[in-house]
């Protein structure tokens, strides 16, 4: 399962959501005022769904405490705590900043375990 991580402006903990494309590159409208997401997580045959309100931080959906350093490290963290590696992290953190990634950041309000 994936670990959760800090959330950048409350003292909670949210799973983090891999980073996905900004609503300008997929031609999708700006999220509404209270945007939700469902995400479901799984490991070999074991799964479990959270759902709930998202914030998103990215070059697109600024986060108030998130500058370009701070998104660039939120980013690693995430792709991190999904299992990712990297042999060059500089050339991950140039390709997230030129297809302007953005971060999600669910705050649990139900979780559904299965396995």
């Amino acid at each position: 399962m994936t670990p959760c991580l800090s959330r950048v402006r409350e003292s909670h903990a949210c799973p983090g959501h891999r980073p996905g494309f900004p609503a300008a590159a997929s031609g999708h409208p700006p999220c509404p005022s209270r945007p939700r997401a469902t995400v479901a997580i799984r490991a070999g045959w074991e799964w479990a769904g959270v759902e709930g309100p998202v914030e998103l931080a990215g070059p697109d959906d600024p986060m108030p405490g998130v500058d370009a350093e701070r998104l660039r490290l939120l980013l690693r963290e995430i792709f991190t705590a999904a299992g990712g590696t990297h042999d060059d992290f500089g050339a991950y953190d140039r390709v997230m900043a030129e297809e302007r990634r953005v971060a999600v950041l669910v705050t649990p309000a139900r979780i559904s375990p299965r396995g």
